[in-house]
């Protein structure tokens, strides 16, 4: 099933303004796979003269045959000359197509691999075209390629695009019509799972349940999304068997450079740079108590960032072989408490990032992070969430998240939440604002200083 499209406003707006203007424009999309970088491209270019060609695998030869059909839908006869490179087909494509035609070089990383000179082909052919009318869009799943090749001083493609865009997941709020749920709680459940990635959303909305759509698609060793990690780290690492057990190690609980060192038998000086590439691909998240930066490494803690990631490396990693032998269901039956657990985490996760999207209590707040340490009583204390307001250096919004309560319980835990921020070191000599987040409330009576499900779903 084809979801409607969602969101991508603002992107397809700048898309849209370059393709309007005169002159020629050159636009880069990327960001990981199955995103959505495809669809936006054709939505903005739904009634544009367009020639789009999805690059592959295979010898320059035959992608270059391939091109050329794609491109004589645009300019008829345009496949019935043979091209011994791109440079030829380009300076036909200039030659030939009608003025405000664009050309559109999907799954470019992989055209490279077979061309390694098509960027700076590329980048002659983008240089002839700034006095003409045509456009070029190149979209790419390889991350650190397209980064390489557009963002790095020296690459021939640096400094030459008009618009450079990084897709990413899409919020929590657009799960709800994709998925068409009935709930905000439901919401957050689908997204503890499939993240913000419209792919995973239309391959789960054909399964109907949640519980379903999981065995089959993720569980199962037949299952669309079995191996999608490997494919993910294919799409950015030539060597994938390091960062696939660092994910692993993070993803069963080993969250120090230190501890994950210690399992791989490295010293943690070694795992410095794979680490950043992680992190880079937005796979790995690095944490820090709130007022303390990423430079503290002695403080920082890694986190599998994305949601599917974080379901996959907790259900499937640990169970291949028991998956392998057919046993998808019972595996999922058996994992009802490492479930809570990480429904628990995603949630908290979206709780804070809804804080700085959305005003909380009228107040406007800048990202919210955790807290950990030692209490000013000299205790070891931990927080969900502490942020700081837009503008006041003299507020500060300390949070609790829990998956479920009645409005006796939340009370209790508001009570003890404001005598815990008491001893945090960041709040002496502020005015501190304590609420709580709780995704399945047993009551309608709510206190102002107590949020659920719909609140964060629409502030994310």
């Amino acid at each position: 099933m084809i979801l409607p499209f969602l969101n991508r406003a603002e992107e397809l707006g700048r898309i849209s303004r370059q393709l309007k203007k005169r002159g020629s424009s050159f636009i880069c999309l990327y960001g990981r796979r199955r995103c959505g970088k495809s669809r936006l491209v054709r939505e903005a270019l739904a009634r544009r003269l367009t020639a789009y060609y999805t690059g592959d695998d295979r010898e320059q030869a035959l992608q270059l045959r391939d091109a050329a059909r794609e491109i004589s839908r645009l300019i008829p006869g345009f496949a019935r000359v043979e091209y011994p490179g791109w440079a030829e087909l380009f300076e036909r494509f200039e030659k030939d197509a009608p003025s405000g035609a664009t050309l559109v070089l999907d799954e470019f990383p992989s055209m490279v691999a077979a061309s390694p000179a098509l960027p700076s082909l590329l980048q002659k052919f983008i240089d002839r075209l700034a006095e003409g009318n045509l456009n070029v869009i190149v979209l790419g799943s390889s991350q650190r390629m397209m980064q390489g090749a557009l963002l790095e001083p020296g690459a021939p493609l640096y400094g030459r695009a008009d618009e450079i865009l990084k897709i990413e997941p899409l919020e929590p709020r657009w799960i709800m019509p994709a998925l068409k749920l009935a709930n905000a709680e439901q919401a957050v459940r689908h997204y503890a799972v499939w993240g913000g990635i419209p792919r995973y959303w239309e391959l789960a909305v054909e399964r109907g349940r949640l519980e379903r759509a999981v065995v089959d698609l993720v569980l199962s060793p037949l299952g669309v999304l079995h191996r999608e990690p490997e494919r993910l780290l294919r799409d950015d690492l030539r060597d994938t068997r390091q960062a696939a057990s660092i994910l692993a190690l993070i993803g069963k609980g080993c969250q120090r450079m230190s501890e994950i060192a210690g399992r791989l038998q490295r010293p943690a000086t070694s795992l410095s740079r794979p680490l950043r590439v992680l992190v880079d691909m937005g796979l790995v998240a690095r944490d820090v108590p709130f007022g303390r930066t990423t430079k503290d490494t002695k403080r920082s803690l890694y986190k599998i960032a994305d949601p599917f990631l974080r379901f996959w490396y907790r259900f499937v990693e640990g169970h291949r072989a028991r998956l392998e032998a057919g046993q998808a269901q019972i595996v999922w039956d058996e994992q009802r408490v490492a479930w809570n657990h990480h429904l628990a985490s995603g949630w908290e996760e979206m709780v804070r990032r809804s804080v700085a999207r959305a005003p909380v209590l009228g107040e406007r707040w800048n990202p919210a992070s955790r807290w950990w340490g030692s209490g000013l009583d000299g205790k070891p204390m931990e927080l969900d969430l502490v942020a700081g307001a837009v503008g006041n250096t003299e507020k500060l919004l300390v949070g609790e998240v829990k998956l479920q309560s009645d409005l006796r319980k939340a009370k209790e835990t508001l009570a003890r939440l404001e005598e815990r921020a008491r001893h945090l070191p960041a709040a002496t000599g502020k005015r501190v604002i304590c609420c709580l987040w709780v995704l399945r409330m047993r009551s309608k009576q709510r206190p102002a200083n107590l949020f659920g499900a719909e609140e964060v779903v629409g502030g994310v």
